[in-house]
């Protein structure tokens, strides 16, 4: 995904604020070897940029100039309670350094299930995103997971799913074997009773 930005001069409160009114947001590209890049962006296509998924998970090409380079999206500061993007942190990505990233999952097949078709359960989506190491050519957009084969009161754990090639799932002490899905019976209907004539 591409993305223009502007050098940006004047930095503080002060500058950021009449930024801001001309309708562009501050930023900064930081990390690698080079220093620290002031940049602008014009803000209405960074805020629908922001409103897809594959913005805050790839790999993206910044243009500053005329010249490209491969960024991640860190942080963003949005205003409390206006559609507004205040400032935007991104990383420098070297393409020879395995990185560290958040990715989406996406379910699949969860009405075709067994758990769901014949057994009449519910599935339940746990797990959102996944830490993820890889290359950064190796970096997927979101990681797909089929439940069509989940049975009756199934589990489904990370270790259970086939991670894209050159993805590797971090592993964190607190969470080693994360659950992503798991089918359980769906709630009774309760009857009403009808009150008893007195």
């Amino acid at each position: 995904m591409q993305v223009v930005a502007f050098e940006r001069e004047k930095q503080g409160t002060g500058a950021s604020r009449r930024l801001r009114h001309s309708g562009r947001t501050p930023g900064i590209i930081y990390g690698g070897t080079a220093e620290p890049q002031l940049i602008e962006l014009d803000h209405n296509p960074l805020w629908f940029a922001l409103q897809k998924e594959v913005f805050h998970s790839s790999v993206l090409d910044l243009e500053i100039g005329g010249k490209a380079q491969k960024v991640l999206l860190r942080d963003v500061q949005y205003h409390p309670y206006k559609q507004l993007v205040l400032h935007v942190d991104f990383q420098r990505v070297d393409e020879k350094t395995r990185m560290h990233m958040k990715v989406p999952v996406h379910y699949t097949g969860a009405e075709e299930s067994p758990a769901v078709k014949t057994e009449g359960q519910l599935i339940n989506t746990v797990t959102t995103e996944i830490d993820v190491t890889c290359m950064p050519s190796d970096l997927p957009e979101a990681i797909v997971v089929d439940l069509s084969k989940l049975g009756k009161n199934a589990v489904l754990r990370l270790r259970d799913i086939k991670l894209p090639r050159g993805v590797a799932a971090l592993k964190r002490l607190s969470a080693q074997n994360p659950v992503l899905a798991t089918a359980t019976a769906a709630p009774a209907a309760e009857e009403a009773a009808a009150p008893a004539a007195e």
